[in-house]
């Protein structure tokens, strides 16, 4: 194995194999730092990661995903090391605020604390972002930071945490593990991500006219789950009810209608008592909706998007170490098999060395360079390491 690679897969995380890991890149490279991305099911071996790292020496940050991503398979064991050859400019920041102004003033805190890392504003610079999924103002968050550092950066991030949204600490450095948090990397050099859901949104639209945050109160002036009941009723035949709704909601997901005709993925997880309907990510008030089913997903043009996007960054892919982040909702939606077809062709299309990642709970970026940071749901996002 050869240790000076950026990306390097764990079987698992014990006493022995990672400080031989540690020691071989810290050699090599004295400034290095680490990103662990960790399955849920590994979460107990975190204190021991962050041990190994301490006693060495070596800056750590990361997450806590439903699985890992490696190469053509989901996993649920192991660790991905993704080295910093000198760790850069990060911070972790926990238990956000959700009062607006508050969370306005946080974020241009830390836009004024990127801003301050640039020596030479012409070079490219990436905001890699982990997020707690459970927070419920990530679109707003995104907002605050695109007021005040605009295009001087590419952005780019996934949501970390537990696929049955239930809360939990997911987002860690070298000593903590925190809660409702967020991470933040500046990657020097780096000319971002490319992401793409492969949706094609049908004519018939509709209006979020009542939310709050992820909850959609109303859509057309009516409660949001009859009207969703009628749409999925008339248009797919289904008969949604109460109790079969998380079997078949993951199937169905919303899709935001910006005014550009990109459609932006919600895909609805909770109901409440009361007709609503809990979204991952924020739907605004008044969005245009429109519904979208399985059978509109386009694989081969969700990976031609990506494998085209990635060639314009940075050239030929073959033989390069990729990162890619696939949704957990896109899986469900399109079924394991299917997705873990998708990650093989994905691979095949590359020619990557590797491709290391995580099944993530939302994904941040665009379709194209320097655009405008969008929280989405049943993306792949990807990006060379």
């Amino acid at each position: 194995m050869s240790y000076p690679t950026k990306l390097l897969y764990l079987p698992s995380i014990d006493a022995t194999a990672l400080p031989a890991v540690l020691a071989r890149w810290q050699a090599r490279f004295p400034g290095m730092g680490v990103c662990a991305l960790l399955p849920e099911a590994q979460k107990d071996s975190l204190p021991l990661l962050q041990a190994q790292c301490a006693q060495q020496s070596v800056p750590l940050v990361g997450g806590i995903f439903p699985a890992l991503v490696k190469d053509d398979a989901f996993c649920t064991e192991g660790v991905w090391l993704l080295r910093f050859d000198v760790m850069p400019w990060h911070l972790l920041l926990a238990e956000l605020p959700q009062q607006p102004q508050v969370a306005q003033d946080l974020m241009q805190s830390v836009a004024q604390q990127v801003a301050a890392q640039f020596t030479d504003s012409r070079a490219d610079a990436t905001l890699f972002m982990l997020i707690d999924c459970m927070l419920p103002n990530i679109g707003t968050l995104l907002d605050q930071l695109y007021l005040h550092l605009a295009n001087r950066v590419h952005y780019a991030g996934a949501n970390a945490g537990s696929e049955t949204f239930t809360p939990m600490a997911c987002l860690f450095d070298g000593q903590r593990m925190v809660h409702n948090g967020l991470l933040l990397l500046l990657l020097p050099d780096h000319k971002g991500a490319i992401l793409e859901h492969g949706y094609h949104a049908p004519a018939q639209r509709v209006y979020a006219t009542s939310t709050q945050g992820n909850c959609i109160t109303q859509i057309d002036w009516r409660p949001a789950f009859e009207v969703y009941q009628e749409l999925v009723s008339s248009q797919f035949q289904v008969q949604m009810t109460p109790e079969n709704f998380y079997a078949h909601a993951v199937h169905f997901p919303f899709g935001i209608v910006r005014a550009n005709q990109q459609v932006v993925v919600r895909i609805p997880v909770k109901l409440h008592a009361d007709g609503s309907l809990y979204c991952v990510g924020e739907v605004p008030a008044n969005s245009v909706l429109t519904l979208l089913t399985s059978p509109t997903v386009d694989t081969t043009g969700t990976l031609g998007v990506l494998t085209q996007g990635l060639a314009n960054m940075n050239g030929d892919s073959a033989g390069a170490d990729l990162l890619l982040f696939y949704c957990a909702g896109r899986r469900m939606h399109l079924g394991e098999p299917a997705a873990s077809d998708e990650l093989a062709e994905f691979k095949q299309r590359t020619h990557a060395a590797q491709v290391a990642g995580a099944l993530s709970l939302g994904e941040i970026g665009g379709s194209t360079l320097y655009s405008y940071p969008l929280f989405h749901n049943a993306t792949l996002l990807a990006a060379r390491w």
